[in-house]
């Protein structure tokens, strides 16, 4: 065939000018990939500013633990010991601040980015330890009851201790009954039965980190217009510090010792009937702890 017998092709090319329309569906996805990646971002700076105090307290105040009221004496604070055996002390303990509490920054650009955060949180932080400190407080309670009513010996005193919950702390009150008497008539030195008790009730405080109160009380002498005499103010005060020797000879550390004092016939257990022999009474408190305070990031 020659060159001129050959077909003739002819070949259509379109050209295509700009970029034509593509729609706005990338700026959607681009826009979704900036705001998670500043979410990141803001996440990585927020962990970088708080200590790892401040992340447990916060991680717990979204998790609490519950505290069951039926806890047994294996699970309580006693630990399932017996009274006699000797027990954990508390030098190795934490309070619930010591759990709590912030640790201090380290330079003072911490100080900037963490005080707003400590701020933030600080009352989130107050209901955390109040919490934690009531359930401590209610397991001991519920463990020193179930080591009164466990062990014979001191099921029959049971109805001579009195524990429950005040503004100040855990309130446990050793009374005197009709017949049974902790003290001895106008003796500071408690009887045998009133260091059974005291020992009872050092078992639990050894537990625990909180600073102790010890209170003597007296009653009001039948036939008498006054609730207290001078003998009844020094009588109480003494056997208050009689108490305090016998718990220290049961583990509890002096330094936790916050006061001794004695009140005589001026706080009646029984304000109608002040010379009911319940009021004679020694009042020992596992006082709350103070609140954290606010750090000071002006020095």
């Amino acid at each position: 065939m020659s060159v001129s017998d050959r077909p003739i092709l002819i070949k259509k090319v379109k050209k295509v000018s700009g970029g034509g329309h593509h729609g706005g569906a990338w700026k959607v996805a681009y826009a979704d990939f900036v705001t998670a990646m500043m979410a990141f971002f803001l996440l990585m700076w927020l962990i970088n500013t708080t200590d790892p105090e401040q992340k447990k307290g916060i991680a717990e105040y979204f998790a609490p633990a519950s505290v069951s009221e039926t806890t047994s004496g294996s699970g309580g604070i006693l630990g399932g010991t017996a009274l006699g055996d000797d027990g954990p002390k508390s030098s190795g303990s934490q309070s619930v601040l010591e759990q709590l509490a912030p640790e201090a920054p380290a330079d003072a650009a911490a100080v900037g980015s963490s005080t707003n955060l400590a701020s933030a949180s600080e009352a989130a932080l107050q209901a955390e330890i109040q919490k934690r400190e009531a359930a401590e407080f209610a397991s001991a309670a519920e463990s020193l009851r179930q080591a009164m009513q466990s062990m014979p010996e001191l099921a029959e005193l049971s109805k001579q201790l009195i524990v429950d919950q005040t503004p100040e702390g855990l309130r446990i009150q050793l009374v005197d009954q009709e017949g049974r008497s902790m003290f001895d008539n106008n003796s500071a030195r408690p009887n045998a039965r009133a260091q059974v008790l005291l020992r009872a009730v050092a078992k639990v405080i050894n537990q625990l980190p909180n600073r102790i109160s010890i209170t003597g009380h007296t009653s009001a002498t039948p036939g008498s217009n006054r609730a207290s005499g001078p003998a009844d103010w020094t009588l109480s005060s003494e056997r208050a510090n009689g108490s305090r020797l016998v718990l220290q000879s049961a583990g509890v550390d002096a330094d936790r010792v916050y006061s001794v004092a004695g009140k005589a016939g001026s706080d009646p257990l029984y304000p109608d009937d002040p010379t009911l022999a319940g009021n004679r009474r020694i009042a020992i408190v596992l006082l709350r702890e103070a609140p954290v305070l606010p750090m000071d990031t002006s020095l």
